[in-house]
Formats: C-alpha cells, structure tokens, sequence
C-alpha cells in the first residue's frame, strides 16, 4: 500500500531519541528549551511553547487571548474538527468563513462581508482561525489589515503548513497573527511522533500560554503574586491549567527532524512538481500551481470533474493506493449539526469536498510509486 502520507526516520533520529533514554531526562531536560529556540530560530518568531499535540496548543492559544464563554471565534470549515473543537473547549461559540475556490483557504473576501454584518448585528468575533489548507499560507497580510480595523485576533493553524513560505518568509514568524500553531504529527512536514507548538512575537502571550500549558503554576517572578514562598522549591498556582509539557524523547526527535525539514520540503515540490506535470492532461481541478515554490505540500488536493468520487476511492484503494479526503466539513459533523449549522451553509467549502481526493505525498515517496498513482488514476479516469 502506498500511503497517504508518511512520516520518514533515519539513524540520526534514532540516536537523538536513544542518547535521552540512556542519558537524560526524559521529561522537563534540556531538549524542549532547545526545540522550542530552533523553532524560534527557523521561523523567525520570537518565542515558541512545545506541547503534547497542536491540539492542545490550539486550545492554550485561545485561552490566551482570553477566550471564553460569550465570545464568539471563526475558522473555515475545510480543516480537521480540532481547528473548530479549540474554540469549544473555552465555551465560546463556533462560527464558519467560507473558503476561497482557488486556493481552498479562508476566503478574505468573505471575511470581511461576514465582519462588516456582524459588526452591525453586535456579533463581531474575538479572534479568527486562519487554516493554512494543503500547506499554503493563507492571504495573511490582508486578513491582518482586515482584522485590525474590527479589533479581531488572529491565529494561525499552519499544522499543514512549516516549513512553506509566505511573502519571502517562513510561515510562522507571526508577522500577521498573535499565534502561530504547528503540528508534528507523523504525517506532517516533521514529527514527534504526537506534539505541535505555538508561536507568537508578544511576550505577555507566551507566559499566559505557558502558564496554561503548565497546569497554571509558575515560578516566574512577574507572575507571581506578592512574594514567592521563601523555600526554593517554591511555586505558585495562578489559574487552571493544564498538562500540556511535551516530554524529551518527542522534542530530541523533533531537533534531530527540523535539521532535515528544508530537505523534506524540496522533495515534496519535487513530487508537486511531477504531479503538475503528469496529471495537467485529465480532467481534474488541482492546486494552486503558481505556489509550487511556497506551498509545504502537506497534501495534494485534486477535486475529480464528472467522476463518482466514491467509485475512484474504491478502485484506487484496491490497486494499494492510500488516497484520503481532506476533509468533510466541519459544519457537516452530528456535533456541530446539533449547534444549529446545517448543509448548504457554506456552498464553497461543500462543493470542494463533494469532489475531494488527497493523493499519496510525502518525503521517501520515489518517482516510481508516484507513477504507479498517476497511471491509476489516469486508467480509471479516462
């Protein structure tokens, strides 16, 4: 079976992880510090907190930014639920930006025709969840000047998305946003096997997600109220929080991973490339071609033109070929149906997805794999 995706493990990995089993700590060493100041370093960002999943670093970004019960938080509807369950772990209510056709991301345009009604209706959001769908970037530099004249935070979820590129730098330096989220799960740009992070250029953010990652309990002199207990084991419980630390063995990974991610990226815009090349003759509609050098190609997202989706998936599947769907819309899922959303909601988000196919790519796929997929599809489509 030729998956989907793939994470890929080399002998340095494994060193890294096994040099902190024999030798170091294995939660609370030295390898999230250096994690987190990698990250730091590779996007740009000023500071970065590594956590269990992306996840939880959703869910931490939002209590940050003071989300709760009463506010209300907007993402797009093609993501997976955890982009949209973030917001309900605060209490907040869940609303949805259609996307753009093209690019398959948060469309600005509706963005702001959505803004401009809810301000008049008293309904304006605290914060959007900009969804960097397929691993290209949104049009952040717009939505931010958008954002900024609503009084809207913003964060990024770039789980699809570290290592691409947006206006000349990494996706993740924040320039747009209050929070950026990375996932490192093993089908992502690198992995920790399970883990994510957020990132942010505003100090008094990172120590609020800090503290509720942490289970609420700090030793930070800026934090603390009135005087530290005198003992040195001293710590305060401010709020609470929760266990959100990533442990050692995952951040050794991840260090020893980030050194390959360039490596990692170009041969996924190699394998884009080829998929552009071999597939532009069928009747397909396919990415945006004018990112193959920007894009992190997370996935490659074709949408079938007159074919029953159902009928490819089944016939690809039984030839070893691990095509997936990225994704049913969230606003389509019993949960968010018994909040009041419904089909035909968002016409856009469902249009794509009716046609939706995600074919293999990632790092080791070779050349001949990712022929046997192209002739398959071109024999069942033709």
């Amino acid at each position: 079976m030729i998956p989907y995706g793939k994470h890929q493990i080399d002998n340095n990995d494994i060193e890294a992880v096994v040099d902190v089993l024999q030798n170091q700590f294995l939660t609370q060493g030295k390898q999230v510090p250096k994690f987190e100041k990698a990250l730091s370093e590779y996007t740009g960002a000023e500071y970065a907190l590594a956590v269990n999943s992306a996840t939880s670093a959703l869910h931490v970004a939002c209590l940050a930014l003071g989300i709760g019960q009463g506010d209300i938080v907007w993402t797009s509807p093609i993501t997976f639920v955890a982009s949209a369950n973030c917001i309900r772990f605060c209490d907040a209510e869940v609303d949805f930006v259609d996307i753009d056709p093209t690019t398959r991301n948060l469309c600005s345009r509706a963005l702001l025709d959505k803004l401009k009604r809810a301000k008049q209706d008293n309904q304006l959001p605290k914060a959007i969840i900009c969804v960097h769908f397929a691993g290209i970037s949104c049009d952040m530099r717009q939505i931010h000047q958008i954002c900024q004249d609503y009084g809207v935070a913003i964060i990024e979820d770039a789980c699809h998305a570290l290592g691409g590129q947006y206006l000349n730098h990494k996706i993740g330096n924040c320039r747009y946003s209050d929070f950026t989220i990375f996932s490192f799960h093993p089908v992502k740009s690198i992995t920790t096997a399970e883990g994510g992070a957020l990132l942010t250029n505003q100090v008094d953010l990172i120590k609020k997600a800090t503290l509720y990652a942490k289970h609420g309990v700090t030793r930070d002199p800026d934090l603390i109220h009135g005087q530290l207990l005198d003992e040195p084991w001293g710590y305060q419980q401010l709020t609470l929080g929760y266990n959100y630390r990533l442990s050692d063995l995952n951040a050794a990974l991840g260090i020893s991973q980030l050194k390959k991610l360039d490596n990692f990226i170009e041969k996924r815009r190699q394998l884009a490339k080829r998929y552009f090349e071999k597939l532009s003759h069928l009747a397909l509609v396919l990415p945006q071609k004018d990112e193959l050098d920007n894009s992190a190609w997370h996935l490659f997202a074709i949408e079938l033109i007159d074919r029953d989706r159902k009928q490819v998936y089944s016939a690809l599947q039984q030839l070893g070929i691990g095509v997936n769907v990225h994704y049913i819309p969230v606003h389509w899922q019993p949960y968010y149906q018994n909040l009041g959303f419904k089909k035909g909601d968002f016409i856009n988000a469902e249009h794509y997805y009716q046609h939706a196919l995600s074919l293999p790519l990632y790092p080791d796929m070779t050349f001949e794999q990712q022929d046997k997929v192209i002739t398959a599809l071109e024999q069942i489509i033709s």
